[in-house]
């Protein structure tokens, strides 16, 4: 069964780092970058907020920086992946609005990151 405290300081955590994402997407959207270059910005800034606190307070983990933040980083590459994929197919192939595209990719990369980081990069 899963741990509810860590999947709620998880989700508290994910929202914040998609906060972060999201933001500085539009932010970039609004600086006139099309919605893969500004969703990927947005992306980059997330990826020290989610590291912070994901090590600290969600998973509360204590091994070193040296074998942990490697992984995580080859997660967010792959997070990364997944979230250039789903934008390229939905706003530049599909032509749909980036805030409904950036929302599904938003749902779907939380869940590959808590599986691969707490049987992997945290555990």
């Amino acid at each position: 069964m899963p741990n509810v405290d860590r999947l709620f300081r998880y989700g508290v955590s994910g929202g914040m780092s998609a906060l972060t994402h999201f933001t500085v997407g539009l932010a970039g959207i609004g600086l006139g970058l099309s919605p893969v270059p500004a969703s990927t910005a947005g992306f980059a800034a997330s990826v020290a907020v989610s590291y912070l606190l994901q090590r600290t307070w969600v998973f509360r983990s204590g091994t070193a920086h040296t074998s942990t933040a490697p992984r995580f980083l080859a997660v967010t590459a792959a997070a990364l992946a997944l979230n250039t994929t789903v934008l390229w197919i939905g706003a530049d192939l599909l032509g749909a609005p980036y805030p409904m595209i950036q929302a599904v990719a938003l749902l779907l990369i939380p869940v590959v990151n808590y599986l691969l980081n707490s049987r992997w990069t945290f555990a």
